[in-house]
């Protein structure tokens, strides 16, 4: 058994990009990681194609993967809608939602206030559970709060309560939306509320900047983590980042300083390095 669960993100990375990149190289970018040993491939979304026209082709996608290895799919949702359309596909086996502690954002990313959107987490979690696939929830603005709305690890670990005890989620990634998490604060959070909910898988969905990457798994893992997602070149991230060198955690990075600190993470780092090479051919540099 691995020590830590890598999540590769291919459609947070791709998805918002302007020129649409054609289905099969989707695919084949995404066969290719389906290689590599990965936990989980966040592959693609159910969203209005209005609000995210790369991710329309995510069925078309998902008909030409090659599933013969252990791991396992995870498609991003913004309503019950969603979650309906991709319950019809039994090879998938997460649904993702993006929940903010934020009314600010939750507006802005889901078009719901905080209230209705913790509705949508029971509808859609009771979908889930009907359809055998298991609920992550995202805590956007985990580690900070751009927007002036009161912030604080209380905050994070009352709405992490809230969405185990009452609703049954028993995985949790905190996310660094904008790229704003101090070290500091990152060791605080997991220190704190890993304890106080120890059946809760909390995972660390963090923004960075790449001269700061290892540094924050460090202080993750060290405070606890044991989940973490990655995209690789960094690629992707939040759009309303103030710092346009603020992306996702590069991969390459997570696995470097986790294969340097000798932590067994399941990733085969030659067919990683063909993915590598082949994200250079699906990315504009």
């Amino acid at each position: 058994m691995t020590e830590v669960k890598i999540i590769e993100c291919p459609r947070d990375a791709m998805q918002g990009l302007h020129d649409f990149i054609p289905t099969d190289v989707k695919a084949s970018y995404i066969n290719e990681l389906l290689k590599c040993g990965f936990d989980t491939l966040d592959f693609g979304s159910f969203v209005s194609p209005k609000a995210i026209p790369q991710m329309r082709d995510t069925a078309d996608v998902l008909s030409q993967l090659i599933l013969n290895s252990p791991t396992k799919l995870l498609a991003i949702i913004a309503n019950e809608r969603g979650a309906e359309d991709a319950c019809n596909f039994e090879e998938i086996d997460y649904l993702g939602y993006p929940f903010s502690i934020s009314e600010t954002f939750q507006q802005r990313n889901t078009n719901a206030s905080i209230t209705e959107s913790i509705q949508r987490v029971e509808a859609i979690q009771s979908l889930a559970l009907k359809s055998n696939k298991k609920l992550v929830v995202y805590l956007s603005m985990g580690f900070g709060n751009p927007y002036g709305e009161e912030w604080n690890a209380e905050i994070v670990l009352k709405w992490s309560n809230s969405l185990h005890n009452d609703l049954g989620i028993d995985i949790l990634a905190l996310s660094d939306t904008i790229g704003s998490a101090t070290l500091e604060e990152v060791a605080y959070i997991y220190k704190n509320i890993i304890p106080e909910l120890p059946k809760v898988e909390f995972g660390a969905h963090l923004h960075t900047r790449p001269e700061n990457a290892k540094n924050l798994v460090r202080v993750a893992f060290e405070n606890g983590c044991r989940r973490f997602d990655g995209a690789i070149k960094g690629l992707g991230g939040c759009p309303m980042a103030t710092d346009d060198l603020t992306g996702n955690m590069p991969t390459e990075l997570l696995l470097e300083w986790l294969n340097e600190n000798r932590i067994s993470n399941g990733v085969k780092m030659e067919e990683f390095d063909k993915s590598y090479q082949q994200a250079r051919l699906v990315f504009p540099s």
